[in-house]
């Protein structure tokens, strides 16, 4: 069956199968392909009630599919553009500060490696990972350390 032949939980299926989803991101995404209005709803009803669709996973997806390259305050805007819970989002991102500064410097040593020469490089590196959600705290920490004394981490 062509995809564009799918019934809405068929659909719902199909993206849900391809990575996890909140429910917020489902009525977006299926809300065109709705001929019967209260057809979605129930589809995704049930789908929620089955545990197809869950917000703790969706969370903990996007923390072990970002984490590793985006700063808590980028990540806190992902959430929310899921329309996850409010409390889910704050405990996700409270979960991350512990390890902001290393996830950071990493990041940092993957892009760039040497500390900047100059105040162009400064702020060129600097703006990098605030771009990535990274707090203007830990940029000037990370910008600021001596990396050799940590194993150039």
């Amino acid at each position: 069956m062509a995809f564009g032949q799918l019934s809405l939980k068929g659909r719902a299926l199909k993206l849900l199968a391809a990575r996890e989803h909140s429910r917020h991101e489902l009525e977006r995404k299926l809300a065109p392909h709705e001929t019967e209005a209260g057809q979605l709803k129930a589809a995704l009803d049930e789908l929620q009630a089955r545990g197809f669709i869950d917000e703790q996973r969706v969370v903990d997806s996007v923390l072990h599919r970002r984490a590793g390259r985006l700063g808590a305050q980028r990540i806190r805007q992902e959430l929310h553009a899921k329309g996850l819970d409010g409390e889910r989002v704050a405990a996700a991102v409270a979960s991350l500060r512990d390890t902001e500064a290393q996830r950071a410097r990493e990041v940092w040593r993957r892009k760039f490696g040497v500390l900047p020469a100059d105040a162009a490089q400064r702020v060129k590196q600097a703006r990098f990972l605030l771009a990535r959600g990274f707090s203007g705290e830990i940029v000037r920490r990370v910008l600021a350390c001596d990396h050799e004394e940590d194993g150039g981490a």
